[in-house]
């Protein structure tokens, strides 16, 4: 107990330090908004495996470790992200570095007029108002002590605005690169992304580091779709297996506006990501598709929230797990049909492959309905490979790795083929083959 009273502390001491190196930028809403977080910081508990919530998930390795919160940008070149990169992506990219925006490494293509494509520093002096009016509106800081420290350290991250009728065919590459020189971090991009009326858009947030070290990212991103708009969103996790990776996507949906998520999550020691998209009006769409890989001792735990609280709204989650020696996986998705959304149509599913005796998965699917006029369906499944498909295979002449890896890959394939951005959906087919298929 004293241990995590002294980590406590020691955030707060930090947060007297951050405050201080503010200077002109401790006054506005923001800074009104961090010493509201910090004071919620202060009251709320770091959760443990007596939490519902966290039941699975034990932090207590994050506790043990004095993350100290990241300043400036380190000095990287062209050629040492050149790996992250992808040869066919066309589109903006922006480069944070330890969670700082580095114009150097960054290119921004020509956009059309009423597009801002900008790190959130910048949006806080020439978007202001726009920052004002939704930026902390949906991540519940009062609540959550992770978000709290976020919201009470918020520096810089991603803006993205698309004004009421804009469409952008290229997609927005978003790279969180942290390069840790052998200190433990903390690193805390804040995101907030807008789409107007009729607008779409496609972003890829991407998370990547450049050492096998241990570190601790914490993000948190907001998203807005107004009416009819189209947001495609793409998460893309590959951090050092020794990082902890603890994550917060609060999504808003207008009327008949159409959100998709496609989390895909590869590294991190413990990595959990907290998912909630709320319909606010009739017909709209989400999608959330999730794929994970473990091995070693890593743990990945996701828990997400759809909130049917209009009528005539459809949703459809699925998440799939392959798990290898003594990894661990957890699985708690919730789907809430309120009192009014009647109408509704919402689908959940949770997949899961055990590739080792010792690998272990939670998984609990669950349907909260209060209205009578739906159509609502979840389920999961745990298990190995299908010992009649290996038969099959092995009866052709597959020799058996070939045979598990052919199997594997297509088990992961359902959630990978509908990513829509083709050298994303290519990269990770890639990694499959590479990691499945070893002759």
């Amino acid at each position: 107990m004293n241990e995590v009273l002294d980590i406590k502390n020691w955030y707060l001491e930090n947060f007297k330090g951050f405050e201080n190196s503010l200077n002109g930028a401790s006054s506005g809403f923001i800074h009104q908004l961090r010493k509201k977080a910090i004071r919620s910081f202060e009251d709320l508990n770091f959760p443990t495996t007596h939490d519902e919530e966290w039941k699975y998930t034990n932090i207590a390795p994050l506790l043990m470790h004095n993350f100290i919160p990241s300043g400036k940008a380190t000095n990287l070149s062209k050629g040492d992200i050149t790996k992250f990169l992808f040869d066919d992506l066309n589109g903006s990219l922006l480069v944070f570095v330890n969670g700082y925006y580095v114009n150097e490494l960054s290119d921004l293509r020509n956009l059309p007029k009423g597009v801002v494509v900008q790190n959130f520093a910048s949006a806080l002096k020439e978007n202001y108002s726009i920052v004002q009016k939704y930026y902390g509106k949906y991540a519940d800081y009062k609540n959550h002590i992770f978000t709290a420290l976020s919201t009470a350290f918020i520096k810089d991250g991603a803006f993205i605005y698309v004004s009421d009728g804009k469409i952008l065919n290229d997609p927005i590459h978003l790279l969180f690169i942290t390069s840790t020189k052998n200190d433990k971090i903390l690193v805390q991009p804040r995101n907030l992304f807008v789409a107007g009326k009729n607008s779409q858009f496609k972003i890829l947030e991407h998370y990547v580091s450049l050492d096998e070290d241990t570190y601790f990212t914490n993000s948190v991103t907001e998203i807005f779709t107004d009416e009819n708009a189209i947001v495609d969103h793409i998460k893309l996790q590959e951090e050092s297996k020794k990082a902890f990776h603890i994550a917060r996507m609060e999504v808003n949906q207008e009327k008949s506006s159409n959100f998709t998520s496609h989390l895909i999550s590869l590294g991190g020691g413990i990595a959990r990501n907290d998912i909630n998209s709320r319909f606010n009006d009739e017909g709209g769409e989400c999608m959330l598709n999730g794929l994970f890989l473990t091995s070693g001792t890593q743990l990945f735990d996701v828990h997400s929230m759809i909130d049917h609280a209009k009528p005539l709204c459809n949703s459809h989650e699925h998440y799939k797990g392959i798990l290898d020696d003594k990894s661990r996986g957890v699985f708690n998705g919730k789907v809430m049909v309120r009192r009014d959304a009647q109408k509704t149509n919402a689908f959940q599913e949770n997949n899961n492959i055990l590739l080792s005796t010792e690998a272990l998965i939670n998984t609990k699917p669950q349907l909260e309905i209060f209205a009578d006029d739906v159509k609502c369906s979840h389920g999961a499944t745990i298990g190995q490979l299908d010992a009649d498909s290996m038969f099959y295979l092995k009866s052709r002449g597959i020799p058996e790795d070939i045979a598990r890896g052919i199997l594997i890959h297509a088990f992961a394939s359902d959630v990978i083929k509908y990513i829509k951005i083709d050298p994303i959906r290519n990269y990770l087919e890639n990694i499959l083959e590479n990691k499945f298929n070893k002759n």
